[in-house]
């Protein structure tokens, strides 16, 4: 009896051990908001908490259930804009919403001016281009999501 166990044991291995870690980094974004929501409530922080509750809001408006990391980050990037055109109209500062900030927590690190000058200088021919701003989709293309057009604009104004 011992000897088939242990036969059967090497045929099926026992499948490598996941940590809290692995999970947290085989999540989607979608689903790591949605485990921060108990997070949020177990600490009491109802800014957090709110603006939780407000993507999850959003996330499921849309057609699909489970959405990508683009999808979601698309969200958050639309949630952000309305939200600077609300405090716009109403003359206050956005730096004092802490509702943007939680939205800005969950969007990928922006690429520097600098990082995006030196792709520039490598990759992009000028004389291809009837003007400058025609360049723009290939830049926004490398740099999907992390990056304004806004910034882009600005670096090729003043190449």
């Amino acid at each position: 009896m011992m000897g088939r166990l242990n036969k059967r044991m090497a045929e099926k291995p026992f499948p490598p051990t996941t940590t809290i870690h692995d999970k947290v980094n085989s999540m989607s974004l979608q689903q790591q908001i949605k485990s921060e929501l108990k997070d949020a409530m177990k600490a009491k922080d109802t800014v957090k908490k709110d603006t939780i509750r407000i993507m999850l809001g959003e996330f499921s408006r849309q057609p699909k259930k489970e959405l990508n990391d683009a999808e979601v980050v698309a969200i958050i990037r639309k949630l952000i804009k309305s939200e600077t055109e609300l405090l716009g109209q109403a003359n206050e500062p956005v730096s004092n919403s802490g509702y943007i900030a939680v939205l800005e927590g969950y969007l990928p690190q922006q690429a520097s001016e600098d990082d995006i000058k030196a792709w520039i200088a490598d990759n992009i021919d000028f004389s291809s281009f009837a003007n400058k701003m025609q360049a723009m989709k290939p830049i926004m293309g490398q740099f999907a999501g992390r990056v304004d057009g806004n910034m882009v604009k600005g670096i090729l104004d003043r190449l």
